[in-house]
């Protein structure tokens, strides 16, 4: 049979100066030479072999030959190079298909590059773009912001043959740096960026009503006004068109004063001797806010010149009736006053006392006393027939740890504690002032993980954990702070308790104010009546007014107790709502664009939108979760006395708590005594104990069963900024002693320990109080201005004009938030109109009590060299590919 080819030449591209194989197989072949453009390729330049197919049992002969750059380069013809096989067998000759060979190239410049545009929203983008010439041809591409364009995901978008991108309904979304991407075997080659701009025109909100008449009378303005907002412009958009403003002429009626009318004929003269006689206030009416008449409007008179004023005694009622009435009556009032003194004089001077019963006092151990009321013949009182001491009116179990209540003054001053040993087995502790008690503790939660050791330690506080019921109960007033912002935004602080309100600038529109305030609840944690295992991390704070309308979110810092572990905490800002229960905004380890939330060492930053009550709260999950507390020690000498008092504070570790300590200790006159010390204390269940330790014994006295005191773990745990604090009352020997030294050890059982050294000198006469709390900003609540902000309006503008529009080297917002360290819950930022001003807004919150601006100019710097250094890199890319 003829030749019949099982493989024919295919057409191909030189790449660069590398030649390129054209193969043949035919069967039955004796021979197979190529013919490349008419001539007969020679016989040395053929690389032929021939083998057996196993299927047919034929000889296939297979032949290949290499094209040059060079070859194709010296061919001037009419047509492009060209080459086919022509393939023996015994009855003739075959011909395959003709083979073209060219060189592939990509030219470097584009026919034409896409065009930058500003599009309204929901208006069609029409990108073009015409690639450069080559061989083969370029296929088209389109990145948006560096990354790959497809109309496979996106129905919005269309990338037609001819090359163009086409957005049928522009979104705000669809701003950013588009780049056409042309490639071919040869190269790739980019166009010049084409930045979009989809932008929002402004439009008209409603009216408001009109206003009420300006002039109180005659004639006047009324107003009502409309704002930009239905939507605000953005993105460059144009601005509303027409007054925002209107007014109107208004007349308001002037006040008449009424007047009264002639006084009517008097009445008939009645049993009693009178008549009268009236007159009406409608001569004129009073009208528009005008006054009233003055005077009455009833006039009576007597009308027998006082003779039937005899008829008011009868005759039957002589001066003996009249005496003995009287005595009477001071007989009764005498006998009230005597009961009322009498039952004051029983109340003050009753036997209140106690029988306490606990083997616990001799082995020193930390269990809590039974308590019960002294009863008449009770065979188990201690000395019931004892006459009542005045000094013990109220008992306590020990330790002597006391949880400040929520229902009094906070450290709301208590008479010193006295200690009677009575025996070896009983003891009876008491101040002055009787008081009721009750063997009831506060609602607890616990953590899920940990609920057999929580449960346990519960049933033990229950039983050992007295709440007063005394006549303290004064609520405490609330922290407040209030100023007036107006378009260049300012900050508030409430001084010393780490509370914060950043107002940015451009968040109040022109031309307005809003009086904003803050305040801190100084009251019981209401967030504490949720039931769940959560604690209270710093105070509950509330912005407002309620009908707070801005551009832009404000920044709130709260300071915090938490060592913050994702692994062993779980941390969620909550709000209250208007019925006054708690609900969850979000977790602080989840992202959300509701709000924003940033967790440093000590303090939460927290971008809001809504005015309100927010409160941070935790829930341990696990036994390593350590809330910090604050240690500090306090003393104060008793006047004419040879005793002295240290009062050992335990405190969650943030500066409103400790500050309410401050307050408290400067009432009583108290010395710091040394400087506070942090102690981490875990979720581990166990007490925390405090001991004094190191007195001299030669020197001072403390009364027995007081070296060592115990907080049970719910009281240290479920504290919620409320203080915890225990008392040691030492006595001197002798007034020659003037000097005190000793140790206080804080420790948590099987956690970690603080030791507060004591050296103090002791004099009854007034010292100069220690100031144990400085902060810079003590005295300034409100700030507005520039003078408000670290980094200045200009450089502000500047950075938010570079980073908030898109770029085609990267260099937008994120690139922001990637170098200053916030770039967490990145969708928060992309739905603000300047997300650029937002992050500023949040490093400023964060960066308040630092006085430079190095970090942010670094960051700054850091961008500028990734930048300067990646420019030449794409252009020797470029370069390489041609």
């Amino acid at each position: 049979t003829l030749p019949h080819f099982i493989q024919e030449p295919e057409d191909a591209y030189i790449v660069k100066s590398n030649p390129i194989k054209l193969r043949c197989r035919a069967v039955p072949a004796l021979q197979i030479f190529f013919k490349c453009n008419g001539e007969w390729v020679h016989q040395n330049e053929h690389f032929s072999h021939e083998y057996k197919d196993l299927n047919t049992g034929l000889k296939v002969r297979e032949v290949m030959i290499n094209v040059s750059r060079q070859q194709v380069e010296d061919f001037h013809g009419p047509e492009d190079y060209w080459c086919l096989c022509v393939a023996w067998s015994h009855l003739g000759t075959s011909k395959s298909r003709k083979a073209t060979v060219r060189i592939a190239y990509l030219r470097k410049n584009f026919e034409q590059d896409p065009q930058g545009k500003e599009v309204p929203i929901n208006g069609m983008i029409v990108l073009h773009c015409r690639p450069p010439e080559g061989v083969p041809a370029a296929e088209v591409e389109w990145l948006k912001n560096e990354e790959l364009v497809s109309s496979l995901t996106d129905d919005n978008i269309d990338t037609r043959a001819d090359h163009n991108l086409i957005i049928n309904e522009a979104r705000l979304s669809d701003s950013g740096n588009y780049t056409c991407l042309a490639s071919n075997i040869v190269a790739k080659r980019r166009s010049a960026t084409a930045t979009v701009i989809v932008f929002v025109n402004g439009g008209w909100s409603l009216w408001t009503e009109w206003s009420a008449c300006n002039a109180p009378c005659g004639r006047g303005v009324q107003k009502r006004s409309r704002t930009c907002t239905n939507p605000a412009p953005l993105n460059g958009g144009a601005f509303c068109e027409g007054m925002s403003v209107q007014k109107i002429t208004c007349n308001a009626p002037c006040p008449i004063d009424g007047g009264w009318n002639e006084w009517s004929q008097w009445t008939v003269c009645s049993s009693q001797c009178e008549r009268q006689r009236t007159r009406e206030c409608n001569s004129p009416i009073p009208r528009h806010r005008g006054k009233m008449c003055e005077g009455n409007s009833e006039a009576t008179e007597n009308c027998t010149d006082g003779l039937s004023i005899l008829k008011l005694f009868p005759q039957s009622w002589d001066s003996n009736d009249v005496a003995l009435y009287s005595g009477l009556g001071a007989g009764i009032i005498t006998v009230a006053i005597l009961v009322v003194a009498v039952m004051l004089y029983r109340k003050n001077h009753s036997e209140y006392g106690v029988d306490v019963i606990d083997s616990s006092a001799l082995t020193g151990g930390f269990q809590s006393f039974n308590f019960k009321n002294t009863r008449q013949g009770n065979p188990l009182l201690l000395n019931s027939s004892m006459q009542p001491d005045l000094t013990v009116g109220r008992t306590y179990s020990t330790p002597l740890c006391f949880q400040d209540s929520t229902d009094k003054e906070l450290f709301d001053p208590l008479p010193d504690i006295k200690v009677k040993v009575q025996s070896s087995f009983m003891v009876s502790l008491g101040v002055a002032e009787r008081a009721e008690f009750h063997a009831k503790a506060p609602a607890e939660t616990f953590p899920r993980d940990l609920s057999r050791d929580y449960c346990s330690t519960m049933d033990r506080r229950k039983k050992g954990l007295l709440t007063l019921n005394g006549p303290f109960s004064s609520c405490k007033e609330p922290l407040r702070t209030t100023g007036v912002f107006g378009h260049h935004g300012g900050r508030l602080v409430v001084p010393n308790t780490g509370v914060s309100l950043l107002v940015p600038h451009g968040s109040v529109a022109e031309n307005m104010s809003w009086e904003m305030y803050m305040v801190i609840n100084q009251g019981e944690a209401s967030v504490q009546t949720l039931d769940s295992c959560e604690i209270l991390l710093g105070p509950e704070v509330t912005y407002g007014p309620p009908g707070l309308d801005l551009f832009c979110p404000v920044a709130m810092t709260i300071a915090h107790c938490a060592e913050v572990d994702a692994e062993n905490w779980n941390i969620q800002l909550k709000r209250r709502t208007q019925d006054s229960k708690w609900e969850e905004v979000m977790s602080v380890e989840e992202e959300s664009t509701s709000c924003y939330c940033l967790m440093d060492s000590t303090s939460c930053h927290l971008l809001l939108d809504q005015p309100g009550s927010y409160a941070l709260v935790g829930e341990p999950l696990t036994q390593a979760a350590i809330k910090r507390l604050k240690l500090a020690v306090f003393g104060t000498m008793e006047v004419g006395s040879m005793s002295y008092t240290l009062r050992v504070y335990c405190v969650d570790d943030t500066p409103h708590a400790f500050q309410g300590v401050v307050a408290a200790e400067k009432t009583r006159g108290g010395q710091l005594l040394e400087e506070p010390k942090m102690l981490p204390f875990r979720a581990n269940t166990f007490s925390l104990q405090v001991s004094i330790q190191d007195v001299p014994q030669f020197l001072w006295s403390i009364k027995p069963f007081t070296t060592c005191q115990e907080f049970s773990f719910p009281q240290v745990w479920c504290s919620n900024q409320q203080p915890l604090y225990c008392a040691f009352s030492l006595e001197r020997y002798s007034p020659v002693t003037a000097q005190l030294s000793c140790k206080i050890s804080v420790r948590q059982v099987k956690g970690h320990e603080q030791i507060l050294q004591v050296y103090t000198a002791v004099a009854e006469t007034e010292k100069e109080s220690v100031p144990f709390f400085m902060q810079t900003d003590c005295t300034i609540t409100s700030q507005t201005g520039p003078k408000a902000f670290k980094i200045p309006l200009s450089i502000r503008q500047r950075i938010c004009a570079t980073f908030d529009t898109a770029n085609a080297k990267g260099k937008d917002w994120q690139l922001l938030a990637q170098k200053l360290h916030l770039d967490r819950n990145l969708g928060y930022f992309a739905k603000q109109r300047s997300p650029s001003a937002v992050i500023l807004s949040l490093w400023e919150a964060r960066h308040q009590d630092t006085s430079d601006l190095d970090s942010l100019a670094s960051a700054l710097e850091e961008i500028g060299k990734i930048h300067s250094k990646s420019s030449p890199k794409d252009q020797d890319e470029r370069s390489r590919g041609e």
